[in-house]
């Protein structure tokens, strides 16, 4: 038995009962008049399946393949609802529009290859927190986890992609302040679990940091030619949405919105179609090795 094994079954026996109580029906409170309302979990529908998950989440739709038993991808847009994040240099865009139009075009084109199960963590204007985020690739049982984001810098001619895997040691101190900002300053964040599951979540993690490294780079390596990327376009730091998903991840920063020719790049639907087929490229690749 593997020390992932081990520790996915540990996982399983600390929530056991929860969950077994949780599966079919989790009762959310009201906004209005403080009644309790019931969702039940979702049902199958044609083309995908619905479930419905803790609080301050949303129905998640999982786009079946077009085969049975294929690798899930769960696609994270970066900010939204009260949370906007960046806003692009011309003053017509802002991130969490823009990480929303990369998640559900890259979303289409995976569900028109057919080749993996997909769902976004949000599919409008919804306001996560990072670990409502993460708590979705969990529950969902993905086999990978994209975060798409967009930058911004106070250097207007910084621009360029970049991939970022999970690591306990930043790879940089732009990636390291990048980490600092996304797991909490100008993010919705929560409080850190310090329970026992959550403990053994965080070990997990580590076992996953050498597959989601594989990941960036299968990113990287998709991209070149046909994305601008940032100097040495592979980077890490301690995302905390990375480190509780629980499958390889990685955080994409398409771009700088700060930078107008990267901002134009990313509102041009023909540009946005070349980063998009060579996301789609790499996460079948990926997920070819997690069978």
């Amino acid at each position: 038995m593997t020390r992932r094994t081990a520790l996915r079954l540990a996982l399983i026996g600390l929530g056991g009962l929860l969950l077994a109580g949780a599966a079919a029906l989790w009762v959310v409170r009201g906004r209005e008049g403080g009644t309790l309302q019931t969702a039940v979990a979702g049902e199958a529908r044609e083309g995908g399946l619905s479930l419905s998950l803790a609080p301050a989440v949303a129905a998640v739709r999982i786009v079946e393949a077009k085969v049975p038993g294929r690798p899930l991808i769960v696609i994270d847009p970066g900010h939204g609802g009260r949370d906007p994040g960046a806003p692009g240099a011309s003053g017509r865009s802002v991130e969490k529009d823009v990480t929303l139009l990369i998640a559900r075009e890259l979303r289409d084109e995976l569900a028109r290859r057919g080749r993996v199960r997909i769902a976004l963590t949000r599919d409008g204007d919804g306001t996560l927190t990072l670990d409502d985020r993460a708590a979705i690739a969990r529950r969902l049982g993905a086999n990978l986890f994209l975060a798409i984001h967009a930058d911004s810098a106070p250097n207007p001619g910084a621009r360029g992609a970049t991939a970022y895997s999970l690591s306990e040691v930043a790879s940089d101190a732009d990636a390291a302040m990048l980490a600092a900002r996304e797991n909490g300053e100008g993010a919705v964040a929560t409080e850190r679990d310090g329970s026992v599951r959550a403990l053994l979540s965080d070990l997990a993690a580590r076992d996953e940091m050498a597959a989601s490294a594989d990941f960036a780079i299968r990113v990287i390596r998709a991209a070149e030619g046909s994305v601008p990327l940032r100097p040495e376009p592979h980077r890490f730091a301690a995302f905390r949405v990375l480190r509780r998903s629980d499958a390889p991840a990685v955080l994409f920063e398409a771009g700088y919105l700060s930078n107008a020719a990267d901002e134009a790049m990313l509102l041009d639907p023909i540009q946005r179609r070349r980063m998009v087929e060579a996301l789609a490229r790499a996460i079948e690749a990926q997920a070819a090795t997690r069978r």
